[in-house]
C-alpha cells in the first residue's frame, strides 16, 4: 500500500469513528489499518477531536487502560439543542394537532430520520454516563426515537409489545393501569430480550400520566433489569400525579381552559 497522507488519514477516520459511535477503537487496529505509528495517530486524533469540539460535531475521547482506544460519542450542544427544539416548538404549536384524551399528533414528525436522529443524540447525550446494555421503547411510536438513541449509544434495541409473538418465543406479561385511560392492559417482553442484571433505559414518545412508562418499569423488574433512566419526545404539563418521576422529556405540551396550545423545550434544557 502506498504512503497513506494525512488528510486521507483524516477523513477515513472521521468515517470509521462516525459510523460506530460510542465503541471503543484500539490504536493499533488503526495502526494496522491506516500504516502509521501510534503516535502519528494520536497527533490525527487530537486534530479530529478538536474539530469536533470547534463545530459542535461531537465528543471524541480517549479511553485509557488495557482495553482502551479512542471512541467518538454524538453529542449536540446544549445551545444547538435549544435552537432545534424551539423551532420545532413552533411547528408543533397548532391547535388542529391536538387529539382526543389530551394527546398531540407527533407522527409526522416522528417518521423523519433527521429529525429523531438530533433527538437521538440528545437523549444519549444525558446518558451516556449511565452505560445503559440497551434502549427499552413499547410499540409503536416511540420506536423510530429509540432505535436512533440506540445506534448513538451503540445497544440494542429492545421493544415491548401489547401481545406476544409466536415467533419470539415465550414470553412474559404483565397487566398494568393505563394512566391516562385508567382500564388494565398489557404488556409483553420474550425472554430472550434481555438477561438478568443488565440496565436499561426506557424511551418513548409520549409521557401523560406515566402508566405505559410505570408498566415497562415493572416489566423490567420481572427480568431483575435496573432502568437508568426514562426519557420522553413529548410531556404534557404537570395535570395531577405521574406515575414515574425524574423523566426527561425533550418538549412539553399545555393547554389552556381556553383550548389554547404551548408547545415548548424542556426546562432541564
Amino acid at each position: 500500500m502506498d504512503r497513506i497522507k494525512r488528510n486521507e488519514r483524516l477523513a477515513a477516520l472521521t468515517r470509521l469513528l462516525t459510523e460506530a459511535p460510542n465503541r471503543i477503537h484500539t490504536l493499533s487496529h488503526f495502526c494496522e489499518m491506516l500504516g502509521a505509528a501510534k503516535s502519528t495517530l494520536s497527533e490525527d486524533i487530537d486534530i479530529l477531536r478538536d474539530v469536533f469540539d470547534t463545530f459542535g460535531l461531537g465528543k471524541l475521547d480517549t479511553v485509557t487502560g488495557a482495553a482502551g482506544g479512542v471512541r467518538f460519542r454524538p453529542h449536540m450542544r446544549r445551545e444547538d439543542a435549544m435552537a432545534f427544539l424551539t423551532g420545532l416548538c413552533s411547528d408543533l404549536q397548532s391547535s388542529n394537532r391536538m387529539l382526543p384524551g389530551g394527546f398531540l399528533y407527533l407522527s409526522d414528525i416522528l417518521s423523519m430520520p433527521e429529525i429523531t436522529r438530533k433527538m437521538g443524540t440528545i437523549i444519549a447525550g444525558e446518558f451516556y454516563d449511565a452505560a445503559p446494555d440497551f434502549v427499552l421503547t413499547m410499540e409503536t411510536k416511540g420506536i423510530p426515537v429509540a432505535l436512533m438513541t440506540a445506534q448513538s449509544m451503540d445497544v440494542p434495541l429492545v421493544i415491548a409489545r401489547r401481545s406476544s409473538k409466536v415467533y419470539e418465543g415465550s414470553a412474559v406479561n404483565i397487566n398494568y393501569v393505563s394512566g391516562s385511560a385508567g382500564h388494565i392492559e398489557t404488556m409483553s417482553l420474550s425472554r430472550r430480550a434481555v438477561k438478568e442484571g443488565q440496565k436499561c433505559l426506557i424511551v418513548d414518545d409520549f409521557l401523560k400520566a406515566g402508566g405505559t412508562a410505570k408498566g415497562m418499569v415493572d416489566l423490567m423488574s420481572e427480568f431483575n433489569v435496573e432502568v437508568v433512566g426514562t426519557a420522553f419526545v413529548m410531556e404534557r404539563a404537570q395535570q395531577g400525579h405521574k406515575l414515574i418521576s425524574n423523566a426527561k422529556a425533550l418538549m412539553t405540551m399545555d393547554v389552556t381552559e381556553d383550548g389554547e396550545l404551548t408547545v415548548k423545550p424542556a426546562d432541564w434544557l
